[in-house]
């Protein structure tokens, strides 16, 4: 391309995270590139926004990728199993956020922020990107917010082990989700039935660690991803990650606690010290709490130290708790990713 400029697809742009991911690369370094926003039959045709730019979701065909530089598939898993290929003979990078490919041979779950954290011991042990690359899948947003904390603290402390609950939030699964949790919230104050057709389950007023047989949502699923995401980010470099997640009865937003050891007495002020850099939003006991809420559109992972003993001189375990936008840190993760490609791009060695 030239002066910079590129031609990006986003398949499933009118998908909630799709439309994050606009918003995000009309401001990101891709922001000077044609973007062509693509959905099913149902959206097409519907007016959008790219960054401050009114746009018309495209319908997807056959033709749709064609001289497109990178496509990112933001919508439905079998919207991205059916049309990658096509991308990738269209000579596109892809980037996939719906996890179809996360078991295509040679696809690769992807979190720069953590590789550039681990630095050079990242590049010797993990799966670097060339021709034999046909996508990456964007990792879980979660995964990025564990993989990460773990990498700052490693880099810097002798970290021993790490625990974690994560609270996931409706968003996670797309619109009809949100509904559902919505629609349940509104029925259950009018004393109506609940719908169940995503859940299976009371999920209003309510956290659970499993959802019903017929969920179409399953908590099982993202645990096994997360796990399987935090250990290709980690590369053998980080303490393996006892997890646990629950459905929390919230919109939007991340929220985890976080239980680290670490080898040697330390203060929270060595690890809050240890956490600082980019990305991360350290908040000191003298502010209010990180919660879903109050990283509602931030870019950061909001995140406060806390001694699992308190009043100690130095402790050796300490309790973190965590919260991130679930869309934007997708979306940002995602741009990352694409970041990567371009790097390698116009050297050939990504197809």
């Amino acid at each position: 391309m030239t002066n910079g400029m590129y031609r990006i697809g986003i398949v499933g742009a009118s998908s909630l995270v799709g439309k994050e991911l606009s918003d995000e690369l009309g401001e990101s370094l891709l922001g000077a590139s044609d973007f062509i926003l693509l959905d099913d039959d149902e959206a097409a045709g519907k007016i959008t926004a790219t960054g401050d730019e009114a746009a018309f979701i495209q319908r997807l065909d056959a033709s749709s990728f064609d001289r497109m530089d990178f496509v990112f598939f933001a919508g439905s898993a079998e919207v991205t199993r059916k049309h990658w290929q096509s991308a990738r003979k269209a000579g596109a990078s892809i980037v996939d956020l719906t996890y179809a490919l996360e078991e295509e041979k040679g696809v690769v779950a992807r979190a720069p922020w953590v590789g550039d954290t681990l630095a050079s011991q990242a590049k010797q042990n993990g799966r670097e990107l060339g021709l034999d690359t046909p996508a990456v899948v964007a990792g879980h947003p979660a995964a990025v917010m564990l993989a990460l904390v773990a990498a700052r603290l490693r880099a810097n402390l002798q970290l021993k082990s790490i625990a974690a609950t994560v609270m996931e939030p409706a968003s996670e699964n797309g619109r009809l989700a949100m509904d559902e949790l919505h629609q349940q919230t509104v029925n259950l104050l009018s004393f109506q039935t609940l719908p169940r057709d995503q859940y299976d389950a009371q999920v209003a007023f309510n956290l659970l660690p499993a959802l019903g047989e017929a969920a179409k949502v399953s908590l099982a699923v993202t645990e096994k991803r997360i796990r399987m995401h935090y250990a290709e980010f980690s590369t053998g470099l980080l303490p393996s990650l006892a997890l646990q997640v629950v459905h929390a009865p919230v919109f939007h937003g991340y929220t985890a606690s976080m239980l680290i050891e670490v080898k040697q007495p330390t203060t929270t002020e060595q690890v809050e010290a240890a956490l600082m850099g980019e990305h991360l939003d350290i908040l000191s006991g003298d502010s209010d709490p990180p919660s879903n809420l109050s990283a509602a559109g931030q870019e950061d992972i909001m995140i406060r130290v806390m001694e699992d003993v308190e009043g100690e001189e130095g402790v050796a375990r300490f309790w973190l708790w965590l919260a991130a936008d679930n869309l934007k840190l997708a979306a940002l993760n995602a741009i990352a990713c694409a970041g990567e490609l371009r790097r390698l791009r116009p050297q050939g060695k990504v197809q």
